[in-house]
């Protein structure tokens, strides 16, 4: 087994890391978030976060996997952050560095790993965003770049540290973060051919609400919206709150049809809450539906304006029957 060197600027890679006081804080959403989403393009098991420590590398984010840090000894995220670019092991036991490694040998029994290089603005490399695989796979130059395109929102989460891209009030993405991982998305989405749509929300009444009942219903009424759609919309889809009472999900892969369905249970799940007599209001939102088409929104604002008019035509068009809820 090969034991990972020391990056020649290691005491002042290790200062920064511990100056973004991150280490062993509790799980956050949006970079579990991430780890879910390369989960699910890369159909893998497991996929984390992992900060490289003086002694350890430790897992901000860590999904399929019951641990929250090894020794930096036997990493393989130790060998990721001496490079550059994406770092690719195809079979674990062929390979002489790993293949006695007591993490390929047992549990979690890697086979295939990729990390992509965490590496802040001053250049040091703090961790990686990595998958992993019980069986030998093929990492293909698209694959690595789309992993690498993913471990830029950890580092511009990590950059811009807490509130930056986050929503104080709901936990969600806020328009900053939204961009963020958006951009990217489309971006993929254009090179890989994949089909992808958005939805605008905007909650109907919501001023009366703060009018009626106080700025705390409208933040409960903002709160239990968020939550309806976070049950709803899948782990790798992106969903914000672009500001006021506006909100976005942009959905991987998915077509009107699959769009019209999320709205569907939308409503259904708001037409519940209200019958529950539950809150001292009704909610009611509006909504305009886009499927990406690269010929026509030449960036994330076109596809954005396009279904915040959706959205606007859909409220003045339908009037008292345009409200969900």
């Amino acid at each position: 087994m090969q034991i990972p060197a020391y990056p020649d600027n290691e005491s002042e890679r290790v200062a920064e890391l511990v100056s973004l006081s991150i280490l062993d804080t509790p799980p956050e959403e949006r970079f579990d978030r991430i780890t879910r989403i390369a989960k699910e393009l890369f159909n893998v098991p497991i996929a984390l976060v992992s900060l490289v420590d003086t002694n350890r590398q430790w897992f901000k984010s860590c999904v399929g996997l019951d641990a929250s840090e090894t020794g930096r000894d036997i990493s393989f995220c130790g060998h990721a952050i001496l490079g550059e670019e994406v770092f690719t092991i195809e079979n674990a036991l062929l390979d002489e560095r790993f293949a006695d490694n007591p993490l390929v040998t047992g549990p979690p029994d890697i086979r295939f790993y990729a990390g992509a290089p965490i590496r802040l603005p001053s250049g040091n490399k703090i961790g990686t965003l990595c998958i992993i695989d019980q069986h030998p796979r093929e990492f293909s130059q698209q694959q690595q770049a789309l992993l690498k395109d993913l471990s830029e929102v950890v580092i511009s989460e990590l950059a811009a540290q807490q509130a930056a891209t986050i929503d104080a009030l709901t936990g969600i993405y806020n328009r900053r973060g939204f961009e963020i991982l958006a951009k990217k998305a489309l971006s993929n989405a254009r090179r890989y051919g994949w089909t992808s749509s958005l939805i605008y929300f905007d909650l109907n009444k919501f001023k009366q609400i703060n009018d009626n009942h106080g700025h705390a219903a409208g933040d409960l009424a903002l709160i239990r919206f968020t939550s309806i759609l976070n049950h709803i919309i899948r782990d790798s889809d992106i969903v914000a709150r672009l500001g006021g009472d506006e909100f976005v999900v942009l959905l991987f892969n998915a077509d009107l049809a699959k769009a019209r369905y999320k709205v569907e249970a939308t409503r259904s799940a708001i037409e519940t809450l209200n019958n529950s007599g539950e809150l001292p209001f009704e909610l009611c939102v509006s909504f305009g539906i886009v499927e990406y088409d690269q010929s026509k929104h030449n960036d994330l604002s076109d596809l954005l304006q396009d279904g915040d008019e959706r959205m606007y035509q859909f409220k003045q068009n339908i009037a008292a029957h345009s409200e969900i809820g």
